[in-house]
């Protein structure tokens, strides 16, 4: 059965948000009194939600106080602070051209990831942008975010494929019952995402051209 539907994570799939994401969390922990942590211990904790890269990055705080600090002042550095991953700027607007369905499915707060679609003109491409709060919360693993995905596409699983680049992509994708691909991305980890089974390891954002004609 042909993909009809290509659902995308957000930070480190489709574009590289680590140097505002690293702002935002260091200025968090400024406001506590710790330290400046750099980017590469801050890449290893993203993608698991807000919530939790503070409870991990932030650990003398109380996580409800930090993630309001944090998205106080994420604004001021979220545009300037990130780009476009390698081969989606070529890639993202052909496969609209095709006809297939697009969607970002992400644990980033939902405001942001529409602000930051809307900003790289991915608006009127993107059918759907996902995040926590549209499923009560639930956040990947959680299959729930990508099943609404699915709904609200009209698209049956079989159909869809779900391109991340971390474990925590795989997991959700299988949990879901959906075809998972990896690209090479951003974001560290603490799991390899290799490791964790997925359908298709890419070489390269731009394969997708060769994989969904």
């Amino acid at each position: 059965m042909p993909f009809r539907a290509a659902l995308f994570d957000f930070d480190g799939t489709l574009a590289d948000s680590f140097a505002a994401i690293t702002a935002s969390t260091n200025h968090v922990r400024a406001s506590f009194g710790l330290p400046a942590l750099p980017e590469s211990v801050v890449r290893q904790y993203v993608g698991f939600g807000l919530p939790n890269l503070m409870t991990e990055l932030v650990p003398n705080a109380d996580p409800a106080e930090a993630v309001r600090r944090y998205r106080e002042h994420h604004p001021a550095v979220m545009i300037a602070g990130t780009d476009l991953m390698p081969g989606v700027a070529e890639t993202i607007p052909e496969l609209y051209r095709r006809g297939i369905q697009l969607a970002v499915c992400s644990n980033k707060a939902v405001h942001f990831t529409r602000q930051m679609v809307e900003a790289f003109g991915y608006a009127k491409l993107m059918r759907e942008v996902l995040g926590p709060e549209d499923v009560d919360g639930q956040a990947k693993p959680d299959p729930a975010m990508v099943i609404e995905c699915l709904a609200r596409l009209n698209v049956h699983r079989d159909e869809a494929v779900y391109v991340g680049d971390m474990a925590i992509d795989v997991h959700t994708a299988k949990a879901a019952g959906v075809t998972c691909w990896l690209v090479p991305g951003g974001a560290a980890g603490l799991e390899s995402a290799a490791a964790a089974g997925p359908d298709r390891v890419l070489h390269g954002f731009d394969e997708l051209l060769e994989l969904l004609p």
